[in-house]
């Protein structure tokens, strides 16, 4: 094989990220899927996926399906790639997108699998407390993360590091170790290893209501939803304000001396203030 000829399936920053480095290592795409446009901010309007404004300012093709229904597949078949590439696209592909490429589809997943398959790897890593992680190269089957390991590499984990930073770091390595497992792929060079099922493991999809937290439960299990929930959906508590019941978002927290210690909070319909003076306002003593 020549020369790889490949789709690349991701929606949002950290896929585009990975869609850089693959550049910069000489790869670019036959063709980019990503998810349709979506109303964001306060307009509402209609704003393209980072992947999405990749492809425009690379002038490659990019499809944006809202379901993989036959129309789409049949128009992916008219590429005729080697290899499909899923970086956090954002939906389940059918059995038969997955097999349609000589080589098959492969995807990037963060986590050490057959630990923490499905949507939220980075989350259940950080709330349970793991000191070790990393990134999972698999070559894709239908059950979801249950293809065979193509590469992995590990990583430890600090008590410091938030989602976001952990996301930055496994971002980084995925993309290292795709470009290096991509000539062992083309040439058929590699040795895949089946997981065991025995040790799998699933985490589920975040929602909002995840970050509330109980002020009086575990410390570092606050702290580690904390670290787990950084960016969105952030962490937040209930307190009483008179008669009045106010949502309070946790900003900037830290785990010291077994204690889990909140600096910055933003109370419900007001600005961020030291967490200090939010009890002195509400008349709590701590």
């Amino acid at each position: 094989m020549e020369k790889l000829k490949f789709a690349y399936f991701g929606t949002p920053f950290l896929a585009k990220q990975t869609l850089e480095a693959l550049a910069s290592a000489g790869y670019l795409p036959e063709i980019i899927i990503t998810s349709p446009d979506k109303p964001a901010g306060r307009g509402l309007n209609l704003t393209e996926s980072p992947v999405s404004l990749w492809a425009k300012n690379h002038q490659i093709k990019c499809l944006k399906p809202e379901k993989i229904r036959s129309e789409f597949i049949d128009e992916f078949k008219k590429y005729k790639v080697d290899l499909s590439i899923v970086v956090a696209y954002g939906k389940i592909l059918p059995e038969i997108l997955i097999n349609e490429p000589v080589l098959g589809t492969i995807n990037i997943h963060y986590s050490l699998l057959p630990k923490y398959r499905g949507a939220s790897p980075l989350e259940a890593t950080l709330l349970n407390g793991e000191t070790l992680t990393g990134v999972s190269l698999q070559q894709m089957q239908y059950q979801l993360d249950s293809g065979p390991i193509l590469d992995l590499t590990e990583i430890e984990i600090s008590l410091e590091q938030t989602k976001d930073q952990l996301r930055e770091t496994l971002t980084n390595l995925g993309s290292e170790l795709l470009i290096k497992t991509l000539p062992k792929i083309i040439n058929k060079n590699i040795n895949p290893i089946i997981q065991d099922e025995s040790k799998a493991t699933f985490c589920k999809k975040i929602i909002k209501e995840d970050g509330e937290i109980d002020l009086e439960a575990d410390p570092l299990t606050n702290y580690n939803k904390y670290r787990a929930y950084a960016g969105w959906p952030g962490i937040y508590f209930y307190a009483r304000k008179g008669n009045l019941k106010i949502r309070v978002k946790i900003n900037e927290a830290e785990y010291q001396s077994n204690q889990f210690i909140i600096k910055k909070v933003t109370p419900e319909g007001k600005k961020k203030i030291d967490y200090e003076l939010f009890l002195k306002q509400i008349n709590i003593s701590k």
